[in-house]
């Protein structure tokens, strides 16, 4: 298929430095926050292993069941970020409001059946007995997550990357793994969660 009303000429292609500079604002603080990801669960998995290693399974069970709450709010997330970008500051109070629907029927679902939850992953009695008072625990946040989810992207879509970044980061990564660590010596895998 060749369309003959478009042509394009290579040669008169020319780098903008500032477009250049305006994506990596916005990319390289996404690749770091996906990267920290990884690195809490990781650090989880460590903290959580030295005291039960039922414990790393139920938190990686969680990983996958939270994905039913947080898909749809990052769904959102993706069709906020051009609606921002493209209306520079149109508040979309209406995306927040939906988000924290979303994540108080998460919160539910945790705190109402969360033994037949986790009897979707085949589990042990220790996973049962653990990921009982975990999930319940961990729904807690749901809500607040999906509102940081929002200011996250609404910070990205602005351009404004970093500050995307120090959301995430004051989130998830500064909190977990210090508290995580000292509440396991303090009263171990319960006090964890």
């Amino acid at each position: 298929f060749h369309n003959k009303e478009l042509r394009l000429v290579f040669r008169k292609f020319r780098l903008n430095l500032g477009t250049i500079k305006t994506i990596y604002a916005v990319g390289i603080p996404s690749i770091i926050m996906s990267a920290l990801v990884s690195v809490l669960t990781f650090g989880m998995n460590i903290i959580l292993k030295a005291y039960e290693p039922a414990a790393a399974t139920v938190f990686g069970v969680y990983f996958k069941l939270q994905s039913f709450v947080y898909m749809p709010v990052f769904g959102m997330n993706n069709g906020i970020v051009p609606i921002i970008a493209y209306n520079y500051g149109a508040g979309k109070p209406k995306r927040i409001t939906d988000t924290l629907k979303l994540g108080v029927i998460g919160l539910l679902l945790f705190q109402l059946i969360p033994v037949q939850l986790l009897g979707m992953f085949a589990p042990t009695d220790d996973m049962i007995r653990l990921g009982e008072t975990a999930l319940r625990i961990f729904s807690v946040s749901f809500v607040f997550a999906g509102v940081s989810i929002v200011l996250s992207s609404g910070f990205q879509a602005l351009g404004n990357g970093f500050y995307s970044m120090i959301v995430f980061i004051v989130r998830l990564i500064v909190p977990t793994l210090p508290f995580a660590w000292l509440f396991g010596i303090i009263g171990g895998v319960d006090c964890i969660w």
